[in-house]
């Protein structure tokens, strides 16, 4: 028998926690998990799927209007907040329940409380200690809320979901995607919404003319951009929540979120006293196969601050289960990871973007179409959509893929495939279009726009 209660230990029932746990009880190791928050991690509670349900509801104030083009007439359609927030809580309720249930069907023992680390093998929960041959850190993220004056009047993701009543006016701090993504869902939800970003333009790191596409579509739904805005202080007033700036007037909101960047997760976990380095952000230093610098304790996920996507930490957790107690399985690759921002319109990508591409590649082709989808030569609504392809000249290897547009996740996911196989833009020239939809314009964009 080993000396040890468990072959390996997790800390933290997130995305990542919960494959790799999986993983390796099938491959039969004795596992056990630890939650003290959110079964199902970030992700399933405050995260990708209540947020996608929310962006759902958020569509339909504009579908309700576009019907009227297609013959539907409807009575002015009324938003209830209630209904929208108390249906999602059942849905994450639901899902719960299922990753409790797949754990206990993995034969994984789950352990309710928080963990801590006691040393390279002991991990203590509550008032009872485990020991463990391996333990997994896999706790994931939290929202950063910068210190500035008034902060305990803001929000952050992870209560945003659930306010008591809908703010009729919100300002919403921040450029990245979680930022972006609620300013389109108040806005279609029919608040109004401000979104300030102390740089100038949001969505750093994807492709610039999508960047700047975008910020024009949400504009014309309604989003009041604020570029170049630095918050310098909230404070609680008569007309709401008074947001002062480093320019301009100071607005007032019913709700203030901030949606400034998440940082690890690795407060009070005794990582430090086990001797686990951490980098200058906080995040659990691994090598490639998710290693710490105690040769006993692996981290995985949004807790290494490497790749901050669901998928990414299930792969993360399907190789090291396999690392571990199966026949191995090749790293993770972390090229051409499609990725989705779900504002309105969705952005969709993978690949390189056109600036990444001019510095790789010594002459790249892009090829460019914009265009009113047909669904608005009805609706009457002046949304179009941008498509991209970016192109290595020298092998004509698509490298880069880019869409703002309806539907543009659902597409990118099935090009990404064509992206990790290598694809030529003269396999896309061969491919047939499916006639009349939006994706068909990726397989006939013929001329180099430049």
């Amino acid at each position: 028998m080993s000396q040890y209660d468990f072959d390996l230990f997790v800390i933290g029932a997130g995305s990542g926690g919960v494959r790799a746990s999986r993983m390796a009880a099938g491959l039969g190791a004795r596992v056990a998990v630890c939650e003290d928050r959110y079964m199902g991690g970030t992700c399933v509670n405050v995260g990708c799927v209540p947020k996608k349900l929310y962006s759902y509801a958020a569509h339909y104030g504009h579908d309700f209007h576009d019907a009227a083009g297609f013959g539907w007439e409807l009575e002015q359609p009324r938003f209830n907040w209630a209904i929208l927030r108390d249906n999602k809580k059942s849905e994450i309720s639901r899902l719960n329940g299922i990753y409790r249930n797949m754990l206990g069907n993995a034969g994984v023992e789950l352990i309710d409380g928080r963990g801590t680390l006691v040393d390279e093998h002991t991990v203590r929960v509550g008032d009872k200690t485990y020991t463990s041959e391996r333990i997994l850190v896999a706790t994931g993220g939290w929202p950063f809320i910068p210190d500035i004056p008034g902060r305990e009047l803001a929000v952050s993701s992870n209560e945003i979901f659930d306010l008591e009543r809908f703010p009729q006016r919100i300002v919403i701090v921040g450029g990245g995607y979680i930022a972006v993504e609620f300013a389109s869902i108040f806005a279609g939800l029919g608040a109004e919404t401000h979104l300030l970003y102390r740089g100038e333009l949001f969505l750093r790191g994807f492709d610039q003319e999508i960047r700047e596409y975008v910020a024009t579509e949400m504009a014309k739904k309604g989003v009041r951009l604020h570029f170049n805005t630095d918050v310098t202080e909230l404070s609680q007033t008569s007309l709401g929540i008074q947001v002062s700036t480093g320019n301009g007037p100071a607005l007032h909101a019913d709700q203030v979120l901030y949606a400034t960047g998440r940082v690890a997760n690795t407060q009070g976990l005794g990582l430090e006293a086990a001797g686990v380095a951490l980098d200058n952000k906080g995040a659990v230093k691994v090598n490639n196969q998710f290693q710490t610098s105690v040769p006993s304790i692996y981290a995985l996920g949004d807790v290494i601050d490497r790749v901050q996507l669901t998928p990414v930490a299930l792969a993360e957790g399907t190789f090291l289960a396999h690392h571990l107690y199966g026949e191995g399985r090749p790293e993770p690759d972390y090229d051409n990871i499609p990725t989705a921002v779900f504002c309105h319109p969705n952005i969709g990508t993978v690949g390189l973007s056109e600036e990444q591409a001019r510095e790789r590649y010594d002459n790249i082709k892009v090829f460019r179409s914009e265009f009113r989808p047909l669904r608005h030569t009805l609706s009457g609504s002046d949304e179009r959509c941008l498509m991209k392809l970016i192109v290595d000249s020298a092998t004509d290897k698509v490298v880069g893929v880019h869409m703002a547009g309806a539907e543009a996740g659902e597409i990118i996911q099935g090009i990404g495939i064509a992206l990790k196989a290598g694809a030529t833009k003269a396999v896309f020239d061969a491919t047939i279009g499916i006639h009349p939809t939006a994706a068909e314009e990726f397989v006939t964009m013929r001329t180099p726009a430049r």
